[in-house]
Order: C-alpha cells, then sequence, then structure tokens
C-alpha cells in the first residue's frame, strides 16, 4: 500500500510538471510560429495524457483483488503503456505530416530566443522529473511509470534538438531547417512508441519472465532440496508489477505434511527476499524412486 501511494504522487508529479510545459510551448510556438515548437507541445501533451494514464492506472493497479480480478488488478499498467504507444504514434503522424507542408511554404520564425530558452527549460524539467519517475519505476516494478518516464526522456532530447535547431536558424537564417527538426523530433518519438509497445503488450499475452529471471528462481528453488528431491513444471508469468510463479515439488513419500509445508515456506521467503512483489503457488508431490 505504501509503494502504490508513492506510485500515486510520482505520477501526479508528472501531471503537473507537463500541464507546466505545455503553457510554455503553446505560447511560445504562438508568438514564433515555429512547427518545431508546436510539435514539442503536442509532444508534451501527449506527455500529459500519458500521465494521467498513468496516474489512473496506478491508482487501480494497486486496488486489492476482488471476487472478478482474484489475481488482482495489475494489468491496468499494461494496457495504459499499449494505449500511451498508439496516442504517441497517432501524434508522430500528425507532426509528420504539418512538417511535410510546411516545406512549400516559406514561413519567417519571430522570436527565436524565446524559443530556445523554452526548450532549454523544458529538457531541464523533464529530466528531472524523468530521473525521479526511473527511480520510482525501478523500486515499484511500474510499467506505467516506466512508460511515462520514456516519454518525458525522448521530451529531454527533442526539446534539445529543437533547441539546437531554432540556434542554427538564428545563425544561417534558413528557416527550412525548422520542419526537419520537426519530422527528426516525430521519428524519434515514433522509436519510443514501438519500445513502450513491445514492452507493455508482451505481459498481456502471459509471457513467462526473462531467462536471467527464471534462472535466479530456479537456482534459489535448487538450493533448498536435498538429494534426490526436484521439481517441474515451472511456469512464470506476470501482471503490472506482480510477478507468478508455480511448479510442482516433488518430496519424499514419508515426509509428512508440515516438513513439506516447512519446506515450501523455506522456497517461498528466499523468492520474495530477491522478488519483493511475488505470489508463488508450489504443488507438492511425492517422490518417485
Amino acid at each position: 500500500m505504501k509503494d502504490n501511494h508513492l506510485k500515486i504522487r510520482t505520477a501526479r508529479l508528472s501531471i503537473f510538471s507537463n500541464t507546466l510545459l505545455i503553457i510554455l510551448k503553446v505560447i511560445s510556438g504562438i508568438l514564433s510560429g515555429s512547427v518545431s515548437i508546436i510539435s514539442e507541445a503536442i509532444h508534451s501533451s501527449l506527455d500529459l495524457l500519458a500521465a494521467i494514464i498513468a496516474f489512473f492506472s496506478v491508482k487501480i493497479s494497486g486496488s486489492a483483488p476482488d471476487e472478478k480480478h482474484p489475481y488482482g488488478h495489475g494489468k491496468f499498467e499494461n494496457f495504459s503503456g499499449v494505449i500511451e504507444a498508439f496516442l504517441i504514434l497517432i501524434a508522430s503522424g500528425w507532426i509528420i505530416f504539418e512538417a511535410v507542408k510546411r516545406f512549400g511554404v516559406v514561413s519567417e520564425i519571430e522570436h527565436i530566443e524565446v524559443g530556445m530558452a523554452v526548450m532549454f527549460v523544458s529538457s531541464v524539467v523533464n529530466l528531472l522529473v524523468s530521473r525521479r519517475l526511473y527511480k520510482v519505476a525501478k523500486l515499484t516494478d511500474s510499467i506505467a511509470l516506466e512508460a511515462d518516464a520514456l516519454h518525458l526522456k525522448a521530451d529531454v532530447y527533442t526539446s534539445l534538438g529543437v533547441a539546437v535547431g531554432l540556434l542554427l536558424i538564428l545563425i544561417t537564417d534558413l528557416h527550412i531547417i525548422d520542419p526537419i527538426i520537426a519530422i527528426m523530433v516525430a521519428i524519434f518519438i515514433i522509436k519510443e512508441a514501438i519500445e513502450l509497445l513491445r514492452k507493455a503488450y508482451s505481459p498481456l499475452l502471459d509471457t513467462g519472465l526473462s531467462d536471467g529471471e527464471k534462472l535466479i528462481i530456479e537456482q534459489n528453488i535448487g538450493i533448498r532440496l536435498t538429494e534426490g528431491m526436484s521439481f517441474h513444471r515451472l511456469r512464470t508469468r506476470k501482471s503490472g508489477h506482480i510477478k507468478y510463479v508455480d511448479f510442482h515439488l516433488e518430496v519424499p513419500s514419508d515426509y509428512s505434511v508440515k516438513q513439506a509445508h516447512d519446506l515450501c515456506d523455506l522456497i517461498e521467503d528466499d523468492l520474495k527476499k530477491l522478488f519483493p512483489y511475488i505470489e508463488i503457488d508450489i504443488h507438492t508431490e511425492p517422490l518417485e524412486v
């Protein structure tokens, strides 16, 4: 519960920062007439939408299991990640469309210094907020916060790219650089969306944990087994930040129920020390001689 409150507070921070940056970018874009700044405003608008989705998804995913959702609500975070990825792809297409139209139109960009300052401030703010999001996402294993952090990390680079583009326009007076920078921003965002979609969608199909995680689980189960004992049918999956593991454990046929139960408790305690958010189901069987 404490971790979920932390996730909610962090998601709320992202909402506030994105709202502020959208206001600054829209004002700067209107004053300058720069399509690259407008594209950044659109990017930040999507970041805000993503932050709102992340906020509600972490709030719902932290709800206790109920009759209809006996395994909890963790997959709400994955759904939010998929939605965010598709929103990014749509916006990227719109940015490219608007930028291509600008190639045939000669438009002067004004107040370039103001635009550069706004882009620099945006980069600094997003850098600080994204670091906070990544830290909490890693601590709580939250795909929703990680997705939100990925949005802002991309915004750091795209805002710097726009600032550099505006600087080049100021130096060279080549205003065609503006739509070129906008297209480059869109391509970067598309790459971000594809990475996010792959990571968020995979758990929805109940894909198993990574090979490295499964190896750690297998090794720690094996440590507790005495000679002749074994396990099989190890299955893993992930829902939101919760990892699920189940397997069959073969114990000596003369083991009492208490002995088998105590052994299962030891294995579960070992795994929970390594993976704080894990649910383990062990089916014991008599060892066949």
